[in-house]
């Protein structure tokens, strides 16, 4: 698949988000901007198996890792790339990666015997690409066609799948073993991974790393305020959340474990 041959949105993206950075950013997916969207909408009181971090040593220094990764280099082309970018533009950028997204949650719908959500998100998916300009334009939100997120991770989970051990991965952060193995099909379901050009691909990874962090600048200025230890305030976020969206956002207050029986 060539440049080309993307959609005119797809192709201002490519272009403009810059080889170089992207060379750098394209395998980031943000660790801080991740935890501070994840401490945002943990419920509130669920706990952390206490066993759920075994490999806490390791994970501390990935961390320190993607820390410093993010400090040096992706919060300042994200803080940069807000403010020369207009609100709209951005907006639109996010819309088109997003649709993309939504197809693929489509189907982890249907995997998990969901549906009605999964014809409320093709319903979404349609009316974004046929009438928002290839997803520019969230035309099925103003409808009444919200986003409903499914990723495989969550799919393992509505299968039975236990989550797994906690593991900070290079570069990616947060994860559960689970959402772990689940992260390659996920990737291979996104906007990054469609065109065949790996100058393409590594540019639409880059724009897409930049754009999330850049979405969530305020959100991990509050987190670095509030956190007394962040490694620990990042995990017990991060499990949390995953534990509540496999169960839709009920869980159950008596069971540590996030598979749904």
């Amino acid at each position: 698949m060539s440049l080309r041959a993307l959609p005119w949105p797809h192709r201002w993206v490519a272009r403009r988000s810059g080889l170089v950075i992207a060379a750098v950013l394209a395998v980031s997916a943000g660790q801080v901007a991740r935890a501070a969207q994840e401490s945002a909408a943990a419920p509130a009181g669920e706990r952390v198996a206490p066993l759920a971090d075994p490999w806490e040593p390791i994970n501390r220094r990935v961390f320190s890792f993607n820390e410093g990764l993010d400090q040096a280099v992706i919060k300042p082309v994200a803080s940069t790339y807000r403010k020369a970018v207009p609100e709209f533009v951005r907006q639109g950028v996010e819309n088109v990666f997003g649709n993309v997204t939504d197809a693929w949650s489509v189907l982890n719908h249907l995997l998990q015997g969901k549906p009605q959500p999964a014809a409320e998100m093709t319903m979404r998916v349609l009316v974004n690409t046929g009438f928002g300009f290839a997803g520019l334009l969230d035309i099925a939100s103003e409808a009444g066609l919200h986003r409903q997120p499914e990723d495989f991770g969550q799919t393992l989970g509505r299968w039975g799948i236990g989550p797994g051990p906690y593991v900070v991965l290079p570069f990616f952060g947060p994860r559960t073993l689970r959402d772990a193995v689940a992260l390659p099909l996920d990737w291979q379901a996104s906007l990054q991974s469609l065109p065949h050009e790996p100058k393409v691909r590594w540019s639409l990874s880059g724009l897409d790393t930049i754009q999330s962090r850049a979405g969530l600048l305020d959100a991990t200025q509050l987190v670095d305020q509030v956190a007394l230890d962040k490694y620990s305030f990042v995990r017990d976020s991060h499990l949390s959340r995953r534990r509540s969206l496999v169960y839709d956002g009920d869980p159950p207050a008596d069971d540590a474990d996030d598979a749904p029986r």
